[in-house]
């Protein structure tokens, strides 16, 4: 194991033992692999929100129609960065 990664993840997580360091670091990865897959599933749903200005019954609401297509022109900038 690399000591030096090492210290560097416990500072990071803040754990006090490499045991712990590394239960947080595996339990970290696999927590990020199931929002992969969620974002996955939800991204596959064709979502219709036309109209969606007029579904609340107070004031109005938003008007959501471009809201997929901006989440995903924000994401491609976020991993440009």
């Amino acid at each position: 194991m690399d000591d030096e990664t090492l210290a560097d993840a416990q500072r990071e997580l803040g754990t006090r033992s490499k045991v712990a360091t590394v239960n947080e670091a595996l339990r970290l990865a696999a927590d990020r692999a199931k929002v992969r897959e969620a974002i996955a599933a939800l991204d596959s749903v064709e979502l219709d929100l036309s109209g969606s200005e007029r579904s609340f019954r107070l004031n109005g609401g938003r008007d959501l129609g471009g809201l997929a297509e901006r989440a995903r022109q924000e994401a491609a900038n976020d991993g440009a960065s």
